[in-house]
């Protein structure tokens, strides 16, 4: 995918049509191969029943069974505008797992709904998940329409229901749209059965979201992922994950404070003789590999910094989380928390605020527990220095998970 395209999710509740509406997208955009078409018709012919969109899913699963080369977390389909990403998560705990570790950062989201069946418990906690991730552009569908009869009066009941919910965390949909997925009722065109609608397709409205502004012009942060020696030379590989590095440039290596000058950088090219390319300079999202002018001891979790614009490490930072293990947490019980490549011993300090995810009600003001599920405002203490950042200035070293008995045990971001 060489030009540009946007990464987008999928949320809702799980009956409520999700993997329709993304068989719908792949076929009336094209995206979906003829022959897997014709495969999935012949086998809702033999099985007696109408095409169902649900079975490109149902397909793909298979295939990525058998391991053919269809990828397991993301889905691919083009408007005329650009390439779109869908990044499939089948749950909430997997969504947000991808998300805070950032191997999947939406841009974008569409937030389903089913028309006959409404608003439900992981309707508003897919929502909350959302706010707490700083999505801004949303889309939500109500969905299956069909089965209400187009009704305007039950569409405009549950959009007043959701406003409600979506204002109480500080959401704004860009547009809320009638669909049926099943029938392609203002998906790809304008549905004749929704004629009191005058909005935008859900891919007209996919179109006007604005891919995340680049990051490159943030003060740099370079996390060392991996240390490697070759011809008596130390490679230091990693993503730049804000900002830009330059040749001759003066950086320090946080937390541990060591200061040196960058010697080279270089591009891991296959297809290139020897297999990288020297550059003068690289950018936000590159994978490069860096080389130094001095003989520093340094090890995966040092993060590059402008000397210039050295940030401060931290002991204890405050921040939002959302709790997914069935084991719960109290204070002063000790976990390791990974923060991009860093990872660290920690505890939370202070538990100031718990909340139900789904009603937002405040379960508990101070307190020294919390349960799955739960939301919870948090100062969390690390054993060693640490570098974070406010999840709205670099979100990249903004968000962290909690592994607790070898498992993710929660997800969150700083907030101060």
């Amino acid at each position: 995918m060489d030009k540009n395209y946007l990464k987008l999710v999928i949320v809702g509740h799980v009956d409520h049509g999700k993997s329709t509406l993304i068989g719908r997208l792949l076929v009336d955009t094209g995206s979906m191969p003829q022959s897997k078409i014709d495969e999935v018709k012949t086998v809702c012919e033999s099985l007696g029943r109408p095409f169902e969109f649900a079975y490109l899913m149902d397909y793909m699963e298979e295939e990525r069974e058998k391991k053919i080369t269809i990828d397991t977390a993301q889905i691919f389909f083009k408007t005329e505008l650009r390439d779109y990403v869908i990044i499939d998560a089948p749950g909430h705990k997997e969504f947000l797992k991808n998300m805070i570790t950032g191997s999947a950062q939406a841009e974008g989201a569409i937030l389903i709904v089913d028309a006959n069946e409404g608003i439900k418990e992981q309707t508003k906690r897919h929502a909350y998940i959302l706010s707490l991730l700083g999505l801004k552009q949303i889309v939500v569908v109500i969905n299956k329409m069909d089965l209400v009869n187009y009704k305007e009066t039950r569409f405009e009941e549950i959009k007043k229901e959701l406003l409600n919910h979506l204002t109480a965390v500080n959401l704004t949909p860009k547009y809320i749209i009638p669909i049926s997925a099943s029938q392609g009722d203002n998906i790809a065109n304008k549905s004749e059965h929704i004629n009191w609608y005058s909005g935008p397709t859900v891919l007209q409205a996919l179109d006007l979201f604005q891919p995340m502004v680049a990051s490159e012009n943030l003060p740099l942060r370079f996390p060392i992922q991996d240390v490697y020696n070759f011809d008596n030379q130390t490679i230091l590989a990693g993503q730049i994950e804000s900002g830009a590095i330059t040749v001759g440039q003066e950086i320090i290596w946080l937390p541990s404070g060591q200061k040196t000058k960058v010697k080279a950088v270089t591009k891991w090219l296959p297809t290139v003789p020897g297999g990288g390319q020297d550059l003068k300079e690289s950018t936000a999202g590159h994978n490069i590999g860096l080389i130094i002018t001095d003989d520093l001891k340094l090890t995966r979790g040092e993060v590059a910094c402008p000397l210039e614009q050295a940030p401060k490490t931290v002991t204890q930072f405050k921040a939002r989380m959302f709790w997914m293990s069935a084991a719960g947490i109290k204070t002063d019980e000790k976990f390791l928390l990974k923060c991009a490549t860093q990872e660290v011993t920690a505890k939370i300090g202070n538990i100031n605020k718990v909340l139900n995810s789904s009603s937002l009600e405040t379960i508990a003001g101070q307190t020294d527990e919390i349960k799955e599920t739960e939301v919870a405002e948090v100062e969390i203490l690390t054993e060693q220095p640490i570098l974070v950042e406010d999840y709205n200035f670099i979100p990249e070293l903004g968000r962290f998970v909690i592994i607790k008995s070898e498992d993710i045990a929660a997800g969150g971001i700083v907030t101060k």
